[in-house]
């Protein structure tokens, strides 16, 4: 098999993501008050992702009643794999969860607001049209972009262009200054950051390792020698990488308007 495509896209991505690893609204985050902002933010991304998740599920795996083997058998292994681990993860007490649910946990816990993303996951059940949600709740610009982004790249029911937006269009490196700074708050504020860093420990040992062999694994079988698949798996990850840049400056410029309020 041709790794050529892998080395491709990674080369081609490098500087955006050197970029969102060294984005200033890491070191924003002074405060606690800081942090419930930026996770106010970022559950978006966390919820889209799962949704990406779940497409490359349906796409890739028979999921309709009677059953019928679909696809390829290896793909369908890396695809199922993947969603055992985000979809039914061991939360910080041993409970079953999604890495969404445990996610808003976390926010309860550090007192960050969750009525946004409820509210936004409610109206999306009754009316099951994403901009709809998005204008009833009045999110944020550059959240509603990068949701919208997500869901035109799910609407083109490709499975590689899904899986590249899954695979290199999400951040898969944290910043070690961001985890550093979680683990001070974790000794000053115990009741306070714990299932915060539960989830990131948990991010960096799945997505961070094992689920991003498996994705990448994932984008070989689909793109194989198809020089323009591999071109249009560049384009996503590149758009998406864009996306979530413009979300952490939107964090970043909250995070310093509340500063000055404060001021």
């Amino acid at each position: 098999m041709n790794y050529t495509g892998i080395d491709f896209i990674k080369n081609k991505i490098s500087p955006i993501k050197t970029e969102l690893i060294n984005h200033k609204v890491f070191e924003s985050i002074i405060t606690l008050d800081d942090m419930s902002t930026f996770m106010e933010y970022h559950i978006f991304a966390v919820w889209d992702f799962m949704s990406l998740l779940k497409s490359l599920q349906i796409h890739l795996t028979s999921t309709c009643i009677p059953w019928f083997p679909k696809g390829d058998g290896e793909v369908r292994y890396l695809i199922n794999e993947i969603v055992v681990g985000e979809e039914s993860d061991l939360d910080y007490y041993g409970i079953r969860k999604s890495h969404f649910e445990i996610y808003l946990d976390a926010m309860d816990q550090i007192g960050a607001s969750t009525k946004k993303i409820h509210n936004f996951i409610d109206e999306l059940k009754k009316t099951g049209c994403l901009e709809k949600s998005i204008e009833k709740n009045d999110l944020p610009f550059h959240v509603s972009e990068f949701l919208k982004h997500t869901f035109d790249v799910i609407k083109t029911g490709k499975p590689h262009l899904i899986a590249a937006a899954f695979t290199y269009g999400r951040e898969d490196l944290i910043p070690e200054m961001f985890l550093t700074m979680v683990d001070e708050f974790k000794k000053q504020f115990p009741d306070k950051i714990s299932l915060l860093n539960y989830y990131l420990e948990r991010h960096i040992e799945l997505d961070g390792d094992h689920h991003s062999k498996l994705s990448e694994n994932m984008m070989i079988i689909l793109c194989g020698e198809n020089k323009l698949m591999w071109d249009e798996a560049y384009e996503i990850s590149k758009i998406t990488l864009e996306k979530r840049i413009n979300l952490w400056n939107a964090v970043y410029e909250n995070i310093s308007e509340n500063s000055k309020t404060i001021v």
